[in-house]
């Protein structure tokens, strides 16, 4: 068996060595499954990219649900931000959002990464893992990964979010038929309106005039 210089076997030198690197490994392992799940998740966020689709003359987001929960933030409050952002009017669906207008998704998708920046992101280390909390009139944006925190400004009620408008008589709309009534008509939605177009089938995307409203019931006609 060789001897370094200083007299000590060279193989226990080996084995020490060995078991103190052990050791440092298992140390990492521990510490990182002791970190909090929001802090060690960060890496992986992303923001959600927008599911957009167009039916007539209204703009739907069709995993408005899912961003609101990967955001972490209320659905009335990410929603109430949109209508301001759109300037427009709407409701919520369920799953899905939607708003009155064609609304381009790369302008939906714009005002959803604003929302990010000004009530997700935390300035002091860019981490999502905050939440907002009320301070009598003040809004705060409170980090739960540095423990900063900030104002943020107010989310004020747009003008018609709580009362959306619906399609009038006279009123020329685009619809897309999703399926046949028993008498024949082609059906479609608006908002949470039941559209009869009469002469058309399930796959159509027709231009009517709105003949008459009775409560959720639209008759149209093609036009």
């Amino acid at each position: 068996m060789g001897y370094p210089g200083n007299g000590t076997p060279r193989r226990h030198n080996i084995s020490q060595a060995s078991d103190i690197m052990n050791d440092y490994e298992a140390l990492l392992k521990k510490a990182h499954e002791q970190l909090p799940d929001n802090v060690a998740e960060h890496t992986r966020f992303t923001i959600p990219e927008v599911d957009v689709i167009h039916e007539g003359n209204m703009t739907i987001l069709r995993n408005f649900r899912q961003v609101a929960n990967v955001l972490r933030r209320e659905e009335d409050r990410l929603f109430t931000y949109l209508l301001n952002e759109l300037g427009t009017s709407g409701s919520i669906d369920g799953l899905r959002a939607t708003f009155k207008g064609k609304t381009p998704v790369k302008r939906v998708q714009q005002s959803i990464d604003a929302f990010v920046s000004s009530y997700v992101l935390c300035t002091a280390c860019g981490k999502p893992d905050s939440h907002l909390e009320r301070k009598g009139r003040t809004l705060i944006l409170q980090c739960d990964a540095c423990g900063a925190h900030h104002t943020v400004k107010h989310i004020k009620a747009a003008t018609e979010a709580a009362a959306p408008s619906g399609p009038t008589v006279g009123e020329t709309i685009e619809v897309h038929i999703t399926q046949t009534g028993k008498k024949g008509d082609g059906m479609a939605k608006i908002q949470d309106y039941l559209v009869f177009v009469p002469g058309s089938r399930k796959g159509d995307t027709v231009k009517v005039k709105i003949g008459s409203i009775t409560g959720k019931i639209i008759q149209a006609n093609p036009v």
